[in-house]
């Protein structure tokens, strides 16, 4: 199986070395890794192309490696791009015509397509065929190439930015949801065979309790750990090791980042604890609004911190309790 993606340094090789090469290690969204697998063996047994998948979801919970899978299950090659990627419709067909039968095109936010590339997609994905407009006005022509049959399968963190008649073009849509502590054990301790690092039981789980319920996350905080303690020329990651890394990188044990208890403060100190506007949010934060919307907020509400209201962004009762601030002591924070 090859691929077009390229490593741009030892740390992109080294995620590709902890990215799960069977689905029987792959683990977690067990629900729909059965639902593709059963998808993938009806099309072997149909002898056809496999359909068109979407896979959506917060970043880092395992779009890209489902793709992998996928590829590898059908014994297909895989081409990697992604939505910013393809500005043109020559972008695209240079990419769709240089496909092998049977490949599987990857596509990243595929959310950020831009609408004209998006139609000239349809009938790739439907037929099989791309219709190049030739020229401009009474000379124009149209030009039909036929292509090699391919499963595309797209990944986003935006699934309401695609367009209805995108998605009604794939076959299957399906959303992987984040991490039980105790799966994102499991990865570390897949993860720790592959770095070759000896970590104590109770040493992973506090790694766990850290990573924000994304596998990602807890293998960029494996990393981090195992450097702090080989500078402490440590062969075994402990408890003690772990929450002195913690301490370092300024993560909590909620795992959250001086950047999140940032804004955090903002919505609880600044506005009384809201509700608030995403825009304001931003404002006040110094923050972009996609960076509140797809790096704070979802992680935020999941343990209870924020919720959304029609109104705008609140703290909840959890948040006050967490800044150590009950709400009578505002007007002498604000005023």
């Amino acid at each position: 199986m090859s691929s077009n993606f390229t490593q741009n340094s030892s740390e992109d090789v080294l995620d590709l070395t902890l990215r799960p090469k069977t689905w029987d290690s792959y683990v977690g969204q067990d629900k729909t890794k059965n639902n593709v697998k059963i998808i993938i063996e009806a099309a072997k047994k149909r002898k056809d192309q496999v359909e068109h998948l979407l896979f959506y979801g917060n970043p880092g919970l395992g779009k890209t490696t489902m793709a992998y899978l996928v590829a590898q299950e059908i014994g297909a090659d895989i081409k990697i791009t992604s939505g910013p990627a393809i500005e043109r419709a020559g972008d695209l067909a240079a990419i769709l015509t240089n496909l092998e039968e049977g490949s599987v095109l990857f596509c990243d936010e595929i959310h950020r397509l831009s609408r004209t590339v998006e139609e000239y997609l349809y009938p790739a994905m439907e037929d099989f065929k791309l219709n190049l407009i030739l020229g401009k006005g009474p000379m124009a022509r149209v030009m039909e190439l036929n292509l090699p049959k391919f499963t595309l399968i797209g990944a986003t963190t935006k699934l309401a930015s695609i367009s209805g008649p995108l998605r009604s073009r794939f076959g299957a849509i399906f959303g992987l949801n984040f991490y039980s502590n105790e799966d994102i054990e499991q990865v570390l301790e897949r993860s720790c065979c592959v770095l070759n690092v000896s970590v104590e039981k109770n040493a992973l789980k506090i790694i766990a309790e850290h990573s924000r319920f994304t596998p990602r996350i807890a293998n960029h905080l494996l990393k981090r750990v195992r450097d702090f303690a080989q500078v402490k020329n440590k062969n075994l990651i402990t408890k003690e090791v772990v929450e002195d890394a913690f301490l370092n990188l300024e993560i909590d044990r909620l795992g959250l980042t001086q950047n999140d208890k940032r804004f955090l403060e903002a919505l609880v100190i600044k506005f009384n604890g809201g509700p608030v506007g995403i825009q304001t949010l931003a404002a006040a934060t110094a923050e972009e609004e996609a960076t509140i919307l797809d790096i704070y907020e979802p992680y935020l509400m999941r343990i209870g911190l924020i919720a959304r209201t029609p109104q705008g962004r609140v703290a909840t009762k959890m948040a006050f309790e967490y800044l150590g601030i009950s709400s009578s002591e505002l007007p002498k924070i604000l005023f």
